[in-house]
């Protein structure tokens, strides 16, 4: 039976009970050591785990090596003769009291036959291995490189195939990597990996919030985009920041509280205005914001100043995913100009913009940008002087046919404008054909969700 050595009980304490984790506290100990006392041969003191298993059972017939003793004396704070002496259960019950008891400091006297040349410890000093070990508590992390570099890759994947697999195949994986991000968080990591777990866990809360728009559920949105802005500000991560505002500002578009989403993509802007985010705040949250409450002179400016950052930031041209964190492409960005031009009646300046990215927009992988700028186009068309009935239909329904299986609120809502652009000629074939498809379309689950989720607080 082993025998419960004060060595014993002072390993339990400090969760060493394992030959691995006592041999690295015992190494780190035996190098520390060597340096204090200018002995380098200390350094190399190491012990075997039949050595470890014979001292923690208490199965000692005499004491260790004399280095090893050294050792153990620094590391433990205790004599080797008391380390491995038996502890009754009375002085278990002394060397607590001891240990609750305030005591005076006590002046340091000198050992004149130490071997050590040091002055004893005073009770109230902390011991060497207490300051290693909170050191190492405080610098461990349960979040490595590899885990970090998995999760920021998999949120890049989930952007980069949004627009191919939509919302409903996604949102599962995006929300595992929420709660994986939210488990490290609930650990213990250093600064740098803290606060990239913090801009990670922002952005599949964002990812999240841009879903929960697509799919309609507005309150979830405002919840989701809340935690990533203020996850992200917690951090100083303005570009996040930005990117959320903008998503809830987008939010409040599709519920129809336009001033919001007007005040909310402004007081964005205003953090950052030369920021390339601010392209999107521009765009998609002010310009068509202002745009839907008549205000022509408001929502031409935001548009001129999304396209001269557009020039300043050199973006891409294309069409960029509309759920990615990087800069709105001039593509994308004229798309939104084709939006807002469309709520203030400048039909002429819809066609213009829309033919100058049609090649973009054709060949883009997005069928969703592909079907929202043919409605933009159709609900023009039908608001010229002399509307073209014919072609309008006919994009609107080439628009359903693209979303078929991947309905979202924004196509949803602009095709049933479209349909309501079209009932004054409804008794036209054409136009009961649209209207037809727009039924069977608007049947499926997904946009039957979407058509009875009440508007709610973003």
């Amino acid at each position: 039976m082993a025998r419960k050595t004060l060595f014993r009980q002072l390993l339990q304490q400090l969760h060493l009970t394992t030959y691995e984790g006592f041999s690295a506290q015992f190494e780190r100990a035996a190098a520390e050591l060597a340096d204090l006392v200018g002995d380098h041969r200390l350094a190399s003191v190491r012990i075997s785990s039949r050595q470890f298993d014979r001292w923690y059972g208490g199965e000692l017939e005499t004491l260790p090596r004399p280095d090893a003793c050294r050792v153990l004396e620094h590391m433990l704070g205790r004599p080797v003769s008391e380390l491995f002496s038996v502890v009754h259960a009375h002085d278990e019950e002394r060397d607590r009291d001891s240990r609750n008891r305030a005591e005076e400091p006590q002046r340091p006297t000198s050992q004149p036959g130490s071997s050590q040349g040091f002055a004893p410890r005073r009770a109230d000093d902390e011991h060497p291995l207490d300051i290693v070990s909170r050191t190492q508590q405080l610098t461990t992390s349960n979040a490595d490189e590899s885990t970090l570099a998995f999760l920021d890759s998999s949120l890049e994947g989930v952007t980069t195939r949004y627009e191919l697999d939509g919302p409903y195949v996604l949102r599962p994986q995006a929300r595992n990597l929420r709660k994986l991000a939210h488990t490290l968080l609930d650990g213990r990591q250093p600064p740098r990996a803290r606060r990239e777990l913090f801009r990670l866990a922002a952005r599949a809360a964002g990812l999240l919030g841009y879903m929960a728009v697509n799919t309609g559920d507005f309150a979830l949105a405002e919840a989701y985009c809340t935690e990533a802005r203020e996850l992200s500000r917690a951090i100083g991560d303005v570009e996040t920041e930005l990117w959320a505002s903008g998503t809830l500002s987008f939010g409040l578009y599709y519920v129809g509280r336009y001033a919001e989403a007007d005040a909310c993509a402004a007081a964005a802007t205003a953090r950052a205005p030369r920021s390339a985010q601010s392209i999107r705040l521009l765009a998609n949250g002010r310009a068509r914001a202002l745009a839907k409450t008549g205000q022509d002179r408001g929502a031409t400016h935001a548009i001129e100043q999304a396209l001269e950052l557009s020039e300043l930031h050199d973006v891409p041209v294309s069409i960029t995913s509309c759920i990615s964190f990087e800069p709105y492409g001039h593509a994308r960005t004229l798309a939104n100009a084709v939006t807002a031009h469309l709520s203030l009646g400048n039909v002429d300046q819809v066609l213009k913009d829309a033919q100058q990215i049609d090649d973009l927009v054709e060949h883009s992988d997005s069928p969703w940008s592909r079907a929202l700028v043919r409605l933009d186009v159709s609900t023009a068309l039908l608001q010229q002087p002399s509307p073209d009935l014919e072609h309008a239909m006919s994009l609107g329904k080439r628009a359903l046919a693209l979303c078929a299986d991947a309905p979202i609120t924004s196509v949803r809502q602009r095709a049933h404008d479209l349909r309501e652009q079209a009932q004054r000629w409804r008794d036209l074939q054409v136009v009961r054909e649209y209207d037809e498809e727009f039924r069977t379309w608007s049947s499926q689950p997904a946009a039957l969700a979407m058509s009875s989720s009440r508007p709610r607080a973003v």
